[in-house]
Protein backbone atom coordinates (compact mmCIF):
# COMPACT_ATOMS: atom_id res chain seq x y z
CA UNK A 1 0.00 0.00 0.00
CA UNK A 2 1.16 3.37 -0.60
CA UNK A 3 -0.05 6.83 0.73
CA UNK A 4 0.53 10.11 -1.60
CA UNK A 5 0.23 13.20 -1.42
CA UNK A 6 -2.67 14.66 -4.60
CA UNK A 7 -1.77 17.47 -7.01
CA UNK A 8 -3.63 19.47 -9.02
CA UNK A 9 -3.03 16.78 -12.03
CA UNK A 10 -4.97 14.21 -9.90
CA UNK A 11 -8.03 16.11 -9.61
CA UNK A 12 -10.13 13.65 -11.28
CA UNK A 13 -8.50 10.52 -9.28
CA UNK A 14 -9.65 12.71 -6.37
CA UNK A 15 -13.19 13.31 -7.51
CA UNK A 16 -14.09 9.24 -8.44
CA UNK A 17 -12.80 8.44 -5.38
CA UNK A 18 -14.64 11.01 -2.66
CA UNK A 19 -17.46 9.89 -5.21
CA UNK A 20 -17.51 6.65 -4.33
CA UNK A 21 -17.28 7.50 -1.40
CA UNK A 22 -20.48 9.59 -0.66
CA UNK A 23 -22.16 6.97 -2.60
CA UNK A 24 -20.59 3.88 0.22
CA UNK A 25 -21.31 5.87 3.11
CA UNK A 26 -24.00 9.04 2.89
CA UNK A 27 -25.18 9.18 6.30
CA UNK A 28 -21.23 10.29 7.77
CA UNK A 29 -20.40 13.11 5.50
CA UNK A 30 -21.14 16.45 5.53
CA UNK A 31 -21.50 16.93 2.28
CA UNK A 32 -23.85 14.91 -0.31
CA UNK A 33 -23.23 12.67 -3.84
CA UNK A 34 -25.67 14.55 -5.49
CA UNK A 35 -24.00 18.17 -4.50
CA UNK A 36 -20.56 17.27 -5.09
CA UNK A 37 -21.57 15.63 -8.40
CA UNK A 38 -22.25 19.22 -9.22
CA UNK A 39 -18.95 20.27 -8.03
CA UNK A 40 -17.16 22.44 -11.20
CA UNK A 41 -13.64 20.76 -12.27
CA UNK A 42 -11.89 24.07 -10.87
CA UNK A 43 -13.29 23.22 -7.05
CA UNK A 44 -11.79 19.63 -7.91
CA UNK A 45 -8.40 21.16 -8.87
CA UNK A 46 -8.48 23.08 -6.30
CA UNK A 47 -9.19 20.29 -3.81
CA UNK A 48 -6.44 18.12 -4.99
CA UNK A 49 -3.34 20.97 -6.08
CA UNK A 50 -0.77 22.38 -3.75
CA UNK A 51 -2.45 24.78 -1.40
CA UNK A 52 0.03 25.22 1.53
CA UNK A 53 -2.79 25.63 3.96
CA UNK A 54 -4.47 21.88 3.35
CA UNK A 55 -3.36 18.17 1.76
CA UNK A 56 -5.36 15.84 0.33
CA UNK A 57 -3.87 11.88 0.43
CA UNK A 58 -4.94 9.00 -1.48
CA UNK A 59 -4.26 5.10 -0.21
CA UNK A 60 -3.12 3.25 -2.95
CA UNK A 61 -2.47 -0.48 -3.51
CA UNK A 62 -2.40 -2.73 -7.05
CA UNK A 63 -2.74 0.35 -8.92
CA UNK A 64 -6.03 1.24 -7.51
CA UNK A 65 -6.96 3.96 -5.25
CA UNK A 66 -8.63 3.04 -1.88
CA UNK A 67 -9.01 5.44 0.46
CA UNK A 68 -8.33 9.38 0.86
CA UNK A 69 -8.33 11.80 3.99
CA UNK A 70 -8.29 15.41 3.50
CA UNK A 71 -6.96 17.42 6.17
CA UNK A 72 -6.91 21.61 6.54
CA UNK A 73 -5.46 24.46 8.83
CA UNK A 74 -8.39 26.32 10.09
CA UNK A 75 -8.11 30.19 9.83
CA UNK A 76 -8.68 30.44 13.66
CA UNK A 77 -7.86 29.40 16.18
CA UNK A 78 -4.18 28.95 15.03
CA UNK A 79 -2.75 25.70 15.70
CA UNK A 80 -5.81 24.01 15.17
CA UNK A 81 -5.85 21.42 11.78
CA UNK A 82 -9.07 19.66 10.95
CA UNK A 83 -9.25 16.36 9.29
CA UNK A 84 -12.26 15.29 6.69
CA UNK A 85 -12.94 13.22 4.09
CA UNK A 86 -11.93 10.25 5.94
CA UNK A 87 -12.79 7.26 3.94
CA UNK A 88 -11.64 3.53 2.86
CA UNK A 89 -13.30 1.54 0.35
CA UNK A 90 -14.96 -1.53 1.93
CA UNK A 91 -12.60 -4.01 0.70
CA UNK A 92 -9.57 -2.88 2.35
CA UNK A 93 -11.14 -1.95 5.54
CA UNK A 94 -9.30 -3.35 8.80
CA UNK A 95 -6.14 -3.59 6.84
CA UNK A 96 -4.45 -0.44 8.22
CA UNK A 97 -5.14 1.39 5.16
CA UNK A 98 -7.49 4.27 7.83
CA UNK A 99 -4.48 4.45 10.16
CA UNK A 100 -1.90 4.78 7.50
CA UNK A 101 -4.10 7.67 6.00
CA UNK A 102 -4.31 9.04 9.48
CA UNK A 103 -0.91 9.25 10.59
CA UNK A 104 0.13 10.58 7.49
CA UNK A 105 -2.04 13.43 8.08
CA UNK A 106 -1.41 14.00 11.30
CA UNK A 107 2.43 14.45 10.55
CA UNK A 108 1.05 16.98 7.76
CA UNK A 109 -0.32 18.65 11.20
CA UNK A 110 2.59 18.40 12.72
CA UNK A 111 5.25 19.70 9.96
CA UNK A 112 2.60 22.45 9.70
CA UNK A 113 3.24 23.68 13.50
CA UNK A 114 -0.43 22.25 14.45
CA UNK A 115 -1.29 21.96 17.82
CA UNK A 116 -4.04 19.64 17.44
CA UNK A 117 -6.04 17.96 15.40
CA UNK A 118 -10.18 17.75 14.84
CA UNK A 119 -12.81 16.15 13.21
CA UNK A 120 -16.22 15.20 13.59
CA UNK A 121 -17.41 11.87 13.59
CA UNK A 122 -20.97 10.95 12.66
CA UNK A 123 -22.26 9.28 16.20
CA UNK A 124 -23.62 6.30 14.35
CA UNK A 125 -20.18 5.67 12.73
CA UNK A 126 -19.01 3.28 15.73
CA UNK A 127 -16.13 1.72 13.92
CA UNK A 128 -14.71 4.99 12.87
CA UNK A 129 -15.03 6.52 16.33
CA UNK A 130 -13.23 3.15 17.97
CA UNK A 131 -10.16 3.83 15.42
CA UNK A 132 -10.10 7.81 15.89
CA UNK A 133 -10.45 6.89 19.91
CA UNK A 134 -7.50 4.07 19.16
CA UNK A 135 -5.18 7.01 17.74
CA UNK A 136 -5.83 9.31 20.71
CA UNK A 137 -8.24 11.01 19.62
CA UNK A 138 -10.39 12.17 22.63
CA UNK A 139 -14.34 13.34 22.81
CA UNK A 140 -15.08 17.39 23.26
CA UNK A 141 -18.12 16.46 24.41
CA UNK A 142 -19.26 18.78 21.52
CA UNK A 143 -22.36 17.26 19.43
CA UNK A 144 -24.01 18.77 16.18
CA UNK A 145 -26.59 17.62 13.67
CA UNK A 146 -24.77 16.47 10.77
CA UNK A 147 -24.81 19.02 8.05
CA UNK A 148 -26.01 16.83 5.46
CA UNK A 149 -28.76 14.82 7.39
CA UNK A 150 -30.06 16.76 10.31
CA UNK A 151 -31.72 13.70 11.86
CA UNK A 152 -27.92 12.21 12.66
CA UNK A 153 -25.75 13.75 15.25
CA UNK A 154 -22.09 13.63 15.31
CA UNK A 155 -19.81 14.37 17.85
CA UNK A 156 -16.44 16.42 18.15
CA UNK A 157 -13.24 14.46 18.64
CA UNK A 158 -9.95 16.01 19.40
CA UNK A 159 -6.23 15.06 19.27
CA UNK A 160 -3.15 17.13 20.97
CA UNK A 161 -0.32 17.35 18.39
CA UNK A 162 2.41 17.66 21.94
CA UNK A 163 2.77 19.80 24.51
CA UNK A 164 0.60 22.95 25.08
CA UNK A 165 -1.81 21.27 22.81
CA UNK A 166 -4.86 21.52 25.06
CA UNK A 167 -7.30 23.58 23.69
CA UNK A 168 -8.89 24.88 26.87
CA UNK A 169 -12.29 26.50 27.54
CA UNK A 170 -11.22 29.46 25.63
CA UNK A 171 -10.96 27.28 22.04
CA UNK A 172 -14.15 25.66 21.23
CA UNK A 173 -14.16 24.14 17.94
CA UNK A 174 -16.41 26.22 15.39
CA UNK A 175 -19.21 24.56 13.87
CA UNK A 176 -18.59 22.58 10.37
CA UNK A 177 -19.52 24.02 7.51
CA UNK A 178 -22.68 22.71 5.50
CA UNK A 179 -22.27 20.87 2.65
CA UNK A 180 -22.47 24.44 0.21
CA UNK A 181 -19.88 25.69 2.11
CA UNK A 182 -17.56 23.01 2.32
CA UNK A 183 -13.70 23.61 3.76
CA UNK A 184 -11.18 24.13 1.33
Amino acid sequence: MEIRQTGAAEWQALRRLRLRALADAPGVFASTLESERAFPDDLWRQRAGDDPAAATFIAGEGGADIGLARIFAEAGPPGRAHLVSMWVDPGHRRRGVARALISRAVRWATEHKADEVILWVADQNAPARRLYEQLGFRPTGQRQPLPSDPAITESLLRLPLGPGGDAGPGRAAPRRPGPRSAPP
